[in-house]
C-alpha cells in the first residue's frame, strides 16, 4: 500500500486570502518604502508586518479548521 503524500491546505488558503488583504499591504510596502534609508535601523515596519498577516489568518483560519480531521 503505498503512502499518500500529504499536502498542507494552509499555503493554498493563504495565497486565497492575501488579495482580500490588500489594503494592509499596502501600508505595509510604503513603510518599508519610507524605512529603507534609515542607516540608524531605529525605525521598523513589524507593526504593519503583524497587521498584514492578521488580516491573512482571520481569513484563512476559519477555512483550515473546517479541514482539519
Amino acid at each position: 500500500m503505498a503512502e499518500e503524500e500529504l499536502v498542507d491546505p494552509k499555503k493554498y488558503l493563504e495565497d486565497a486570502c492575501k488579495p482580500k488583504c490588500v489594503k494592509p499591504l499596502i501600508e505595509y510596502e510604503a513603510c518599508v518604502k519610507r524605512v529603507e534609508g534609515d542607516d540608524t535601523a531605529s525605525k521598523h515596519c513589524t507593526g504593519q508586518y503583524f497587521d498584514y498577516f492578521s488580516c491573512v489568518d482571520k481569513c484563512v483560519a476559519p477555512k483550515l479548521f473546517a479541514k482539519l480531521k
